[in-house]
């Protein structure tokens, strides 16, 4: 036998409901041509900076296990 004492879902507030490409739509994304156009050659100005970002991405992914 199980029981819930869970309470019930707050109302969210009284926002509409907008499709995903009417948001594409008003904010005026355009699609992605190529791999390339998300490139940022600039994004670390060094090897040693790029290395450290990494590693501590790699650090807080094994932070948990």
């Amino acid at each position: 036998m199980t029981t819930s004492n869970r309470e019930p879902m707050p109302e969210l507030p009284n926002a509409e409901h907008v499709p995903a490409e009417e948001l594409v739509r008003r904010q005026g994304a355009q699609p992605i041509d190529s791999v390339a156009a998300m490139a940022r050659p600039d994004l670390f100005e060094t090897d040693e900076e790029l290395d450290e970002f990494l590693a501590e991405i790699y650090a807080a992914r094994r932070a948990d296990v």
